[in-house]
């Protein structure tokens, strides 16, 4: 059963049923570096201390702190420097009243020593340094031109992880920090959800592959190239089954390929909308089972969606732009969630828009827009002609500005919501 051809929903309800049907995939153990940016499915803990010891953030001198009381730049304490101590190393040497111990960045805190006095609050001095007591006999000597507090400069063991303790919860998002966290407690392989294969197939006999020269009303299949771009851009894999001639038996035949490649959901673009040639929705509603709607959008107003064989399918329209505001709207949030990941909004940001839409129907419409920052505030211009054949649209686009249902027009200087495609880096 689906609902009637000419009902519209809105893009809210529309990709609410298609979470509701899509599953998070199950677990795979994968190494460390293929977790990036996928969802861990297991708890991880600590299977030490870190840092294992008491050690030092500065380059300096470990001092007891009492021995430094009341230095500073007219009144500086000497102490005789008894040992050097580098990162990676420790020692038995201990600092007693009137000593100092020599100590880089990492290093594990001597015994007797109880803070850090960094370099730039000293100054090392050879045997003979002027106003060095005589009775202090041979060696190195540091002026300490500060008191230094109690615990000054030690980063404590256990201060950052502590053995047994849970760092990383079920459900995070593996990020480059994650994976030096990980790396700290000696995880090599963890637990994350598995990548979903995306079967792609376009529809059409216009159609030709891209390494071929388009004849008398042909076009190049440039649709299934944007789709599987945005799989792997938003962690699939993508499963390129070509293109399917406007008949029900080629089309079935290009989704059998498909569930037997594993595929985990099909996306098919074009052969959606209500002309003889549409036949996604024939073979879906012959094969599976389909809800098709129209969506209250533009562009991508025909989008068909349902499952064959408990595998989920959406249909995206065939003009390329559909397809690539589609994709955006309701095929990434599928991907996200198969993925484990709980969000699924891209940022918004308001804009004063520089342009002037005449009046438009009840749909919500998403424009291609430049959004750009200027006086402390974000404005953004149309990328030219928003014709839903025009790919290049997009292609200058950095986001989607959203013109409600209810909006008849929009005129320059108004305010308008900007969905972010892209968040690039600013000078």
């Amino acid at each position: 059963m689906y609902e009637q051809e000419y009902t519209m929903i809105s893009v809210e309800e529309a990709r609410e049923r298609i979470l509701e049907l899509v599953s998070v995939l199950e677990v795979v153990d994968v190494g460390i570096f293929e977790a990036l940016d996928r969802v861990l499915a297991e708890d991880v803990y600590s299977d030490m201390n870190v840092p294992p010891l008491d050690n030092t953030a500065m380059d300096g001198y470990a001092v007891r702190a009492a021995d430094t009381f009341g230095a500073d730049r007219s009144n500086p304490v000497s102490l005789q420097v008894i040992f050097d101590l580098a990162a990676g190393y420790t020692t038995d040497v201990s600092v007693h009243s009137g000593t100092a111990i020599r100590i880089m960045t990492g290093a594990p805190i001597p015994p007797g020593a109880d803070a850090v006095v960094p370099f730039e609050e000293t100054d090392e001095a050879q045997v003979g340094f002027a106003g060095l007591p005589t009775s202090q006999g041979g060696g190195r000597w540091v002026k300490i031109f500060k008191a230094a507090k109690l615990g000054a400069n030690i980063r404590r063991a256990g201060e950052d992880l502590r053995e047994g303790e849970r760092i990383l919860a079920l459900g995070t998002v593996v990020r480059p920090p994650e994976i030096g966290l990980l790396s700290s407690v000696g995880r090599s392989r963890v637990q994350v959800h598995r990548r979903p294969r995306v079967a792609i197939i376009a529809t059409g006999d216009e159609l030709v592959e891209i390494n071929q020269r388009p004849g008398p009303g042909q076009i190049r299949n440039s649709n299934n190239y944007t789709v599987a771009a945005g799989v792997l851009r938003y962690g699939g894999i993508p499963l390129m089954l070509g293109i399917a001639r406007d008949s029900h038996e080629d089309l079935s035949r290009k989704i059998k390929d498909g569930l037997e490649n594993g595929a985990d959901l099909i996306i098919t673009s074009g052969g959606v909308s209500v002309g003889d040639f549409d036949v996604v929705k024939q073979v879906l509603a012959a094969e599976g089972e389909i809800r098709f709607w129209r969506v209250r959008m533009k562009p991508g107003k025909p989008l068909a969606f349902g499952h064959i064989q408990g595998v989920p399918h959406l249909g995206l329209p065939g003009n390329p732009v559909s397809t690539a505001v589609a994709f955006e709207l309701f095929v990434r949030p599928a991907l996200l969630k198969m993925q484990g990941k709980t969000r699924f909004n891209k940022p918004e940001v308001e804009a004063v828009f520089q342009d002037s839409i005449p009046r438009k129907d009840d749909r919500r419409h998403y424009l291609r827009v430049v959004l750009d920052r200027r006086e402390g505030q974000y404005v953004a211009r149309l990328t030219g002609e928003q014709g839903s054949g025009i790919l290049t649209s997009m292609v200058k686009a950095n986001g989607l500005a959203i013109i409600p249902e209810d909006a008849r027009s929009v005129a320059p200087g108004e305010k308008v919501r900007v969905m972010l495609l892209d968040w690039p880096e600013e000078s």
